[in-house]
């Protein structure tokens, strides 16, 4: 018989990165219903504020950061801070990403090199910091977001593409080696979520061509990524590590 008792998550203290919009509030908010202390980190101060009014609705104890991931020195003290406030962070998700549009025929360098930053290089850095403090404690769970687009490219967003390409093999790598301290490192691959950031799609042609290819023929919610975020940050997810769970209505079968 299933424990229905593994997916509470009582008693953890959770670092959703981007965690005041779209995906990472979605899962913000279903860490803490399942009974997680959040902290969200976002760079938007206005965004920060009515995501957290969200979040404490639901757990008076969340808090909001305001941290920009493409500054390296900030990352240390923020995890700090937190388990100041909170406790020693036992779920990391690291959910923040940029996309800049351009083949590679029209992006910049400087365009790459930020993307790569943000979406790779924060991630990677918050996944070490993390784990320095998991491994005391021979506990813990990293989330990292890809994208379908990890596994299929993009020709409009090569540099995203490309990181959340990276994201897929940093996930492997650091699973393997932080399983001998009881850490699993899993990634959320989410294909076309309803957010502020897909609507524009939804005025194109290629919105049609996306629900006719998708088998449950319409967008994902933000809170279906927080249910897979639940599942893997959860005591029920503890024999899962390094694997990608898409979470795409079936987009990436066809």
């Amino acid at each position: 018989m299933a424990d229905l008792g593994a997916f509470d998550l009582d008693g953890q203290v959770a670092v959703v990165t981007g965690g005041n919009g779209g995906i990472g509030l979605g899962i913000a908010l279903g860490l803490a219903g399942a009974g997680a202390k959040v902290a969200i980190w976002g760079r938007n101060a206005d965004k920060n504020a009515e995501a957290l009014a969200a979040l404490q609705a639901v757990d008076s104890s969340a808090v909001a950061m305001q941290v920009d991931l493409a500054d390296r020195s900030q990352l240390q003290p923020a995890l700090a801070a937190v388990e100041s406030q909170l406790g020693p962070v036992s779920i990391l998700v690291n959910n923040a990403a940029i996309g800049v549009f351009g083949g590679v025929l029209d992006l910049s360098p400087e365009d790459w090199d930020r993307v790569i930053e943000i979406d790779l290089t924060a991630c990677f850095l918050l996944a070490k910091y993390a784990a320095q403090s998991m491994t005391e404690r021979q506990a813990g769970k990293i989330i990292n977001l890809a994208s379908t687009f990890s596994l299929s490219g993009s020709a409009f967003a090569p540099s995203y593409a490309a990181a959340k390409g990276g994201i897929m093999q940093l996930t492997k790598s650091l699973a393997i080696e932080l399983a001998p301290h009881n850490i699993q490192v899993n990634a959320i691959l989410p294909g076309w979520i309803d957010t502020d950031l897909t609507a524009p799609i939804k005025e194109m042609p290629l919105y049609e061509e996306i629900l006719t290819r998708t088998p449950a023929g319409r967008f994902g919610t933000p809170d279906e990524c927080g249910g897979a975020a639940v599942f893997l940050a959860s005591d029920a997810a503890r024999f899962v590590t390094g694997t990608a769970l898409v979470v795409d209505g079936g987009y990436a079968i066809r």
